[in-house]
């Protein structure tokens, strides 16, 4: 396994392995409790370690010197700054002679995740203290956001012309771009999970201007941005520098520019993901830029990828869009309950943000990866990514983050549509013709509830046998009600399975007897999973909810009685807030199930 290989299938930081590399190269040194830090510099320097802004210097120390070749002996940390107040004190400084006299670069050491104001406002306090050291080149650094500067050859008022691509390596000029691909100096870096959820957002955080675009507004923009960060690292030769990367002396109308032909070309040729320009000032492109130009997104392993997605996701659309998302927990339960093969169809038709969809994507990469070699095994899930799932989402916004999910996932994002699952099949395929009755081997949702459809406003009610009562049209009809027929009719007759989740007024209350009828006389009930009251609690949602797996009869099957699976999950790995727990009851409940299965 090659080293990279190997750092991508860690969680560990950016920060962390330069860390582990600067004390094996004996320049960093920590105590036995790891609390203080020693810089093996010009001088001994130790400081406590609990600071975070302390990781972010002791890893660009270690940068500094083993990939910049300065010697340590000509870097000094935490030098007194003439001429400032007297607390003010440079982070970092590299001299040019043995004697640390000249300086030459100053560095600004910063926490990861500051706000863009404090990032200026820490560009200031690094040209301050290069301006008064007289150093040749300042930089600052918040975590992986960092931007250097030509200081010597420019007016001390000058923050935009003066900008570089990096650094200077060992006292040279500073490169027109520092990211080039497949250079294993000069490529991108493999960032952990909390370093990719930070950067993005950040980058959110940079969209959003404290509010100044609507939030979901905002999440579209960072979203296009993500788009042309992805391509060009997919479809980038060796050898090549990369486009979305700012270069020394370049202007935020240069870099917007560079970052647009890589939408728009991506645009003309999958017009089902972004119909849109990028709707952004240049300033703006260019900051998200620094944020996630040095990651390297498509390297980093798929689950902690779609983890960090899925975690900006629901933390930025939670108490707005909260429908969109089923817990982590029971999307996997359902997708190891339905127990999913490569030659299966698959759909959900309220897919929200793909989480039921990537799951079961997730469940045969795995799989493949444990059972075939690795060019065997990227085919075999990639061909089912592309060909076997298939998702319908009505918000059309939500449709493209699911989209943006499942490209990060690599990918399957082309059947995937914006419309009303309840209208007619003829209507449905007029968008896209691959969505049939009766085509899908698993069905799997989390249907909207609590919304009524009228005859009045949906003609479509008509059509179902759930919006009539004893054959007369029923005037309205709820749609997890109309879901329930519409996920029947999805699935192919004798085999087709279903997972949904449903309201327990559906199971229990005696006014609906007649859709509990329907499920039976359409059915198999194969299990009914009952659900805590604060499943969905931490969305916004309280509405008390099973999961029910059933199975489509075929045309003239007549069952005798036969056994359903029953159980009930008072605890689903998470708390009414959200917050992971210890206890979790569904995995007990999927072995009994399989139990269950073996006796039938």
């Amino acid at each position: 396994m090659t080293e990279e290989v190997k750092a991508m299938k860690t969680d560990e930081s950016i920060f962390q392995r330069n860390i582990k590399r600067g004390v094996d190269a004996k320049i960093l040194s920590f105590n036995d409790e790891q609390t203080r830090v020693t810089y093996h510099c010009r001088r001994e320097y130790s400081t406590s370690f609990k600071n975070p802004e302390e990781t972010i210097r002791a890893a660009y120390f270690t940068e500094l010197v083993l990939d910049y070749a300065y010697a340590k002996e000509r870097i000094d940390i935490e030098v007194t700054v003439p001429r400032r107040t007297p607390e003010d004190r440079a982070d970092i400084v590299v001299y040019e002679d043995d004697e640390c006299m000249s300086p030459f670069l100053v560095v600004e050491c910063k926490k990861d995740g500051i706000t863009d104001a404090e990032f200026r406002q820490a560009i200031e306090q690094a040209f301050g203290n290069a301006n008064s050291l007289r150093s040749k080149y300042a930089s600052t650094v918040a975590g992986n956001t960092k931007t250097a500067f030509d200081v010597a050859g420019f007016k001390p008022s000058e923050r935009d012309k003066n900008v570089i691509a990096d650094v200077p390596i060992k006292y040279g000029t500073a490169p027109k771009y520092k990211f080039i691909k497949g250079n294993p100096e000069k490529d991108l870096k493999i960032a952990s999970r909390e370093e990719l959820i930070r950067a993005l957002e950040k980058c959110h955080d940079t969209v959003w201007q404290g509010g100044k675009l609507a939030p979901t507004t905002s999440f579209d923009e960072v979203s296009k941005l993500l788009f042309c960060k992805l391509r060009d690292e997919k479809y980038k030769p060796n050898d090549a520098e990369y486009d979305f990367q700012i270069g020394t002396n370049e202007t935020a109308d240069e870099v917007y520019k560079r970052i647009n032909a890589i939408y728009q070309k991506a645009k003309k040729e999958d017009e089902d993901v972004f119909r849109e320009d990028v709707r952004l000032e240049p300033r703006i492109v260019y900051t998200v830029v620094e944020h996630l130009q040095e990651l390297a997104i498509n390297k980093i392993d798929l689950d902690t990828k779609g983890i960090a997605f899925e975690r900006f996701m629901q933390d930025f659309f939670r108490g707005k869009m909260g429908q969109f998302f089923t817990p982590r927990p029971i999307v996997d339960f359902a997708v190891h309950m339905m127990n999913p093969a490569f030659d299966h169809k698959v759909i959900d038709p309220a897919c929200g943000s793909g989480g039921f969809l990537l799951h079961t994507l997730d469940n045969l990469r795995n799989e493949a990866e444990a059972n075939y070699d690795h060019p065997d095994a990227y085919r075999l899930w990639h061909e089912f990514a592309m060909r076997k799932l298939y998702g319908i989402e009505i918000n059309d916004q939500i449709a493209r983050v699911c989209k943006m999910n499942m490209i990060i996932h690599d990918d399957g994002h082309t059947n995937i549509i914006s419309t009303d699952s309840l209208e007619n099949f003829g209507y449905i395929q007029n968008i896209k013709q691959d969505f049939k009755a009766g085509e899908f081997d698993l069905l799997l949702t989390n249907p909207p509830f609590g919304a009524t459809i009228k005859i009045t406003e949906k003609d479509y009610l008509k059509n179902y046998e759930l919006g009539k009562n004893k054959g007369r049209e029923r005037p309205n009809q709820k749609t997890e009600i109309l879901f329930i027929e519409r996920c029947i009719q999805f699935v192919k007759p004798e085999t087709g399975k279903i997972a949904i989740v449903l309201p327990d007024g559906i199971l229990t209350n005696s006014s609906l007897q007649y859709v509990r009828d329907f499920v039976m006389d359409h059915t198999q009930i194969l299990a009914v999973v009952s659900l805590p009251q604060t499943a969905f609690s931490h969305f916004g949602a309280g509405v008390k909810s099973s999961l029910v797996f059933l199975r489509r009869k075929g045309e003239d099957e007549e069952l005798e009685n036969y056994p359903i699976f029953m159980a009930i999950a008072d605890y689903i790995g998470y708390d009414a807030t959200g917050r992971e727990i210890e206890k979790d009851d569904l995995p007990t409940v999927l072995e009994k199930y399989r139990e269950f299965e073996e006796g039938m």
